[in-house]
């Protein structure tokens, strides 16, 4: 029987990022909670019975991307955690076509407007959270990375499992934004 829970869709970032932000979140997430990878999620709930519409509906729309530059531009206090705050109107751009293309199946959540960003820590005390906030946002210097896909996750209940990627593969690269 196919694998009909929830999926997750989230950006591809570039090996050098991804470990950067990895390393970041093993240093200060709870470790009890911290099951899942280092990520920016662009939709929390599509629906696992329409598995093969959503990979066919990534795969065309990763076709016809290229490469991504984005800017983190600061450091986001979340209450009981914190996060980096990602700038990239093609991202946007990019949620707001797949929001439209899986509107009817998206989540209030997922249909809210996106603010990206990059969670480094969550469910902690507040005042851990701030601690490690001002520690951050006081040294805090703008840097760029590279998205080069998409991924596509089955939800279960708290481990996400990787289903498939999606690079983009246009032949030009988009730029930074």
């Amino acid at each position: 029987m196919p694998d009909t829970t929830p999926l997750i869709v989230t950006l591809r970032f570039d090996d050098d990022a991804f470990e950067r932000f990895q390393t970041m979140r093993k240093t200060h997430f709870p470790s009890s909670r911290n099951f899942i990878p280092a990520h920016l999620t662009l939709f929390h709930h599509l629906p696992g019975d329409k598995y093969e519409t959503v990979c066919d509906e990534l795969r065309k729309t990763a076709a016809d991307w290229s490469p991504l530059t984005c800017k983190v531009s600061g450091v986001r206090f979340l209450g009981k955690g914190v996060a980096y705050d990602v700038e990239c109107h093609q991202v946007e751009r990019l949620r707001a076509d797949l929001a439209g293309i899986f509107y009817d199946d998206l989540t209030a959540q997922d249909r809210q407007r996106m603010k990206p960003h990059i969670t480094i820590q969550n469910k902690v005390d507040p005042s851990k959270a701030r601690k490690l906030f001002e520690e951050l946002d006081d040294a805090f210097e703008p840097f760029s990375f590279d998205v080069l896909g998409l991924m596509l996750w089955h939800y279960h209940g708290g481990p996400w499992e990787l289903a498939e990627e999606f690079p983009f593969s246009h032949a030009t690269t988009s730029g930074e934004d």
